[in-house]
This record gives structure tokens, sequence and C-alpha cells, in this order.
């Protein structure tokens, strides 16, 4: 079957502008709620549930904001590297809000920009494959220069999710991308950009996705 494989620019930028802001709204939109609650209402009481909800809402705005920079955004100069262990501080900072808990076994090392790229979003796909929680687990192995990813999540109805299936490794003509679709597909494109070969299966009752180097 045949697959696209790219994508216009500016379609990228719009639809993964699209799905941060679908990430940030409930957060945000809760801190506005709380600081109008602590305007109209004189209720210590609810003041007080107000100022927890802002405090909430501010530090889980904070980490998918943290997160977003990393997986998406264009963190540090062209062949840049990052240190995992700030990757893995972003990545369970974005966790800790989700229903699903996150085991990481990997090195301390420093490996390109692109490659934490791929492994953020690969917890993304990870975490959508729980939809009702569970634990995701990262297993980072391999040299630094070229690393295995082998995540795998375990929990309820554990299942490859929809757009996972259809769109990490290209898109049929005629299938349209929208913002849920993007963050797969735009997976599927560092993965490729990193020679990586991606898949994404269930093995008995969990959910794997697996990055290794391209072999010739």
């Amino acid at each position: 079957m045949t697959q696209v494989f790219d994508i216009e620019g500016l379609d990228l930028a719009a639809l993964l502008c699209s799905r941060v802001c679908h990430d940030v709204i409930s957060p945000v939109g809760a801190i506005t709620n709380g600081l109008e609650v602590l305007e109209d209402d004189e209720d210590e009481e609810m003041q007080r549930h107000a100022m927890e909800l802002i405090q909430k809402s501010a530090a889980q705005a904070s980490s998918k904001l943290q997160f977003a920079r990393l997986a998406f955004g264009a963190a540090g100069s062209a062949g840049a590297s990052l240190d995992l262990n700030d990757a893995r501080s972003v990545a369970e900072g974005y966790v800790s809000h989700e229903k699903a808990q996150m085991l990481w076994e990997g090195p301390a090392a420093v490996i390109a920009k692109d490659l934490v790229k791929l492994l953020l979003n690969m917890i993304l796909i990870a975490l959508a494959a729980i939809p009702r929680g569970g634990d995701v687990r990262v297993a980072i192995s391999g040299e630094p220069e070229k690393p295995t990813f082998l995540l795998t999540s375990d929990g309820v109805n554990a299942r490859v999710p929809t757009e996972t299936a259809r769109f990490l490794n290209g898109r049929a003509p005629e299938d349209v991308l929208d913002a849920r679709a993007i963050q797969p597909f735009f997976t599927g494109l560092v993965a490729r950009q990193c020679e990586m070969e991606i898949t994404a299966e269930m093995v008995g009752e969990q959910f794997q996705l697996r990055a290794s180097p391209r072999t010739a």
C-alpha cells in the first residue's frame, strides 16, 4: 500500500501548535476559574480550594509546556545533545499529572536532541495505549550514539492506539492528519530522521513500542 511520509512545513507547524494548545488549555482554564473564585467568593473554604486548584493547575501547565519544548520544539542548537537525566525529569513531571506511573531504566548519558525528541514522543504514545491508567516502563539500552528504546505499557484494556496504528509509519494518501493524528505521525518522522526503525504492537496483554537503529 502506498504511504506518504512527509508533510508541508506550515501544516506540520500548525498541527503541532494545535496539539500543544490542546494539552495546556485545560490547566490554563482551571487557573482562570480559580482566579474568578478568589475575586468573587469571600468564603474562606472556597478560596482555599480555589488556591489549591490554581497551584495544581499551574504546576500541570508548566510540566506540559516543559515537555512540549523538548518533544516538539527546537531545544538547543542544531546538532545539540541533551542529558538523559534532564529528559527523565521532564518526562516524570508530565506523567505525574496522568493516570499512569512510569518506571525509567536507562544509563546516565548524553544523546542527540533528536533522539530525546523521539523518546519523549514515544512516551506520549505509550500513555495513549493505556487510557484508563497503568504502568509505563521505559528501557534504554545500547550505545548513546545508537540507542534502543523499548517502552512497555501495562494496564486495563491496553491496546495499540488507533492513530498510532494508522499514522506511525506514514499515512495513506487519502488519510487526513488532524491534531490527534499528528503526534504519532510526527514520531515516525523523527524516527526516520534519526535512522531508527519503530514498531508498535501488542505482546500478550501489553503494548510495546520499540525504536532501534536501522540496519542496512
